[in-house]
């Protein structure tokens, strides 16, 4: 099943990535071949993911959540799902990431 997932990494910055198998995808984060990004900021843990029928789904789920401020980002992981739309940016006068 595809999954998008979101990790704390030692800085404690946020990553969002999407996947086919969650636990393959971890380990290659924690062995330093999942990604540029987390390369050089592990150790990462898992804090957040939602698991979708279709790739695509999971693909599009990814790079929504990846124009999120990590404020939004959080309120998600929190299960704060209230807090989203409070804490949308505005961008040329639209309300972004709904």
């Amino acid at each position: 099943m595809p999954f998008m997932y979101i990790l704390e990494c030692r800085d404690r910055s946020l990553y969002v990535g999407s996947t086919l198998d969650l636990d393959r995808r971890l380990a290659q984060h924690e062995f330093g071949e999942g990604s540029e990004y987390t390369k050089s900021r592990l150790p990462v843990r898992l804090l957040y993911f939602e698991e979708f029928a279709r790739v695509d789904d999971a693909f599009r789920r990814e790079k929504q959540v990846q124009g999120w401020s990590r404020a939004k980002r959080l309120a998600l992981i929190k299960g704060r799902t209230d807090q989203l739309r409070p804490l949308s940016r505005k961008r040329w006068g639209s309300v972004a990431d709904e």
